[in-house]
């Protein structure tokens, strides 16, 4: 049987985020996706206005219907979530589960040292929850910090703080960690890949600007190579570039602010696969 990934996420109409990404590019991954909207947006939140629904009270007659079709699914990728939908997830992780199915749980909830807007204080340690039932985890730094309750560094930080951080959140329940948006020097930017052994690092060339989406596209690029059977430092590479790639082509287009060209970038994915 065929590998099917379920993800989890809002869809933002515009905006080349959530959903929208996480479709295209784990289908280019060659993975069938199935996708449970989270919440529905008319545009991501960096817009000056956004209209936005909630589709908690969707999900339970959606998980029904599947029961009944015997729908099931070899992993999960969940992005942007809310707290009520946390204990919603879990039942529908548990009851839809193919065996030795895969849970990669991207905990988007931060960036810069602040939660997102609409997100309580308390958040983090509901999102810990999940968290601690993954097979992957993909926090960037304030992510990580956040769910470990630990002050953010901003850029004052080690290889020492990064592997124990690591070991930190592994040790609240996920299997394997990726760190995002690590960077000891001022050229170069990557990730952290424990596997509760050791600290495997892989950086990229940092480009000179920051641009919306690049967190989706990796995890979405990563959750479709990792299914694929790559490994951890594998899948997380070839993610990474992949995000390059995307903000390449995106660089020259100055109207463009809102999301990467992950579109332009998906012949090279495919074709490093």
């Amino acid at each position: 049987m065929d590998k099917r990934l379920l993800t989890i996420q809002d869809i933002s109409c515009v905006g080349q985020c959530s959903l929208t990404v996480a479709l295209p590019i784990i289908s280019a991954c060659g993975i069938e996706t199935a996708v449970l909207p989270s919440s529905v947006l008319s545009n991501h939140t960096a817009f000056k206005g956004w209209t936005f629904n909630d589709l908690t009270s969707d999900m339970e007659n959606i998980l029904a219907q599947w029961k009944k079709e015997n729908i099931t699914f070899s992993a999960f990728y969940t992005g942007y979530i809310t707290a009520a939908q946390i204990p919603v997830i879990q039942k529908i992780i548990k009851e839809t589960s193919r065996e030795g199915a895969l849970k990669i749980i991207d905990p988007v909830m931060a960036d810069n040292g602040k939660l997102y807007p609409g997100f309580a204080e308390d958040f983090p340690q509901k999102m810990a929850q999940l968290c601690k039932e993954a097979d992957v985890i993909l926090p960037n730094i304030t992510e990580a910090c956040l769910l470990l309750g630990i002050p953010y560094p901003a850029e004052n930080y080690d290889k020492a703080f990064i592997e124990k951080m690591c070991a930190d959140l592994h040790k609240m329940g996920a299997k394997n960690v990726v760190v995002t948006g690590v960077s000891f020097e001022k050229e170069k930017l990557g990730a952290a890949v424990y596997d509760g052994h050791s600290v495997e690092y892989y950086f990229t060339e940092r480009l000179p600007v920051q641009m919306h989406g690049t967190g989706d596209a990796f995890a979405s690029a990563f959750a479709g190579t990792y299914c694929r059977g790559w490994s951890l430092l594998k899948a997380a590479s070839l993610a990474a570039d992949f995000v390059v790639e995307s903000i390449k082509a995106t660089l020259d287009d100055k109207d463009h602010w809102y999301g990467v060209k992950f579109e332009k970038a998906i012949p090279f994915l495919t074709s490093r696969l």
